[in-house]
């Protein structure tokens, strides 16, 4: 779907604009007659439009089939859910992988810098060409819950509700650092070609895997790779060199290759940057509108999560609550680190049902 055009172009927030701008996206369940049951889903770094394939004719699970479909917390018998891929995705949006309509190559490293208002802008034209005017609900975990807390501060009246999980409004160093040696792998690279692979016929294979390697351990927690694989060998007995001896280390190989089918190396670059520099907070009337529409908030987090742990989640609530915003705020047992929001854990579940629902009674 064209929802930029250069009669009505994006105009990006650190200058620039892209005349051309396509999204891809799905949705579940059916539009209420009035308009009023549209949920707006918002994925995470590396996600994409797929968030369900519970439907008639879907080739492949969704990367939140736990939670969408019917019965389930997203229920698609009362709920439209909508789900996007993101502005500078690989999986069917325009980002830096896209063919440059001015010189018919791909955009490469001449993509603009992208910032978290822009995603934002992109999903308020998805949400006009759907005909939507206010949303019940944005939910978002980590990168999405990042995109959910920029559209309640900036666009407030937009939503009635909105739901962050395992996000954060503020990386610290420690974050920026992971990002940045995942940066690093990729350009340095041979196969790089300085973000002009495509031209070449190559790609950045060993970086994007280490990328994805380093990153995946980051999602994870302690207690999670102990209870899947402690220190088990990959075989019968050690080798005792520098070969994948260790059963977590076949794992996170895997992973590394497998990404490389999914996800674009320039994608990662201009992505994991947004992260970077989101500080929402920043600005002294970051709250200004959200207190005078005081959409009601949720924000989650989880006990094992290192990368974007309670901490986190405690300085966005703290942020709303002086500000009177309506915000509960819920810190969730779990082993299982910051993947935890992707998974069938009962107590989040329960959670984010008993908000959808009450959403729902009050907004029916």
């Amino acid at each position: 779907m064209t929802l930029f055009t250069p009669d009505r172009p994006l105009n990006l927030t650190r200058g620039g604009r892209l005349d051309l701008v396509e999204v891809r996206y799905e949705t579940y369940g059916q539009l209420s007659p009035r308009r009023d049951n549209a949920v707006f889903i918002c994925h995470a770094l590396t996600g994409d439009a797929h968030a369900a394939g519970f439907q008639a004719g879907a080739d492949k699970p969704g990367w939140w089939d736990n939670l969408i479909g019917p019965g389930r917390p997203l229920d698609t018998d009362r709920f439209f859910v909508v789900c996007p891929n993101i502005l500078g995705g690989c999986q069917g949006t325009t980002g830096p992988g896209s063919l440059n309509p001015a010189t018919g190559q791909a955009y490469g490293l001449d993509f603009p810098i992208l910032d978290m208002a822009d995603f934002v802008s992109v999903h308020r034209r998805l949400c006009e060409h759907l005909g939507l005017s206010r949303l019940l609900a944005v939910i978002g975990g980590s990168l999405g819950g990042m995109q959910a807390l920029q559209w309640a501060l900036s666009h407030p009246s937009d939503l009635a509700n909105a739901c962050v999980i395992a996000a954060s409004s503020r990386l610290s160093a420690q974050n920026i650092a992971f990002s940045a040696v995942a940066r690093e792998a990729i350009m340095r690279d041979p196969g790089f070609h300085q973000g002009q692979y495509n031209q070449f016929g190559d790609s950045p294979d060993l970086g994007l895997s280490i990328a994805r390697m380093m990153a995946h351990i980051t999602y994870l927690s302690e207690e999670a790779l102990a209870l899947k694989f402690d220190r088990e060998p990959e075989r019968d007995g050690l080798n005792h060199g520098f070969g994948v001896d260790f059963a977590v280390e076949s794992y996170l190989h895997h992973q590394g290759e497998v990404f490389l089918d999914r996800f674009d190396a320039l994608s990662y670059l201009y992505l994991s940057r947004v992260m970077d520099y989101f500080d929402p907070f920043a600005s002294p009337q970051a709250t200004a509108a959200i207190a005078a529409a005081r959409p009601n908030l949720l924000v989650c987090s989880f006990t094992s999560d290192w990368r974007f742990g309670p901490q986190h989640s405690r300085r966005v609530v703290s942020h709303l609550e002086r500000a009177g915003v309506p915000v509960t705020y819920r810190e969730l047992a779990s082993d299982f680190g910051h993947d935890s929001f992707l998974l069938p854990i009962p107590r989040y579940h329960d959670t984010l049902r008993a908000f959808l629902d009450r959403a729902w009674e009050v907004g029916s």
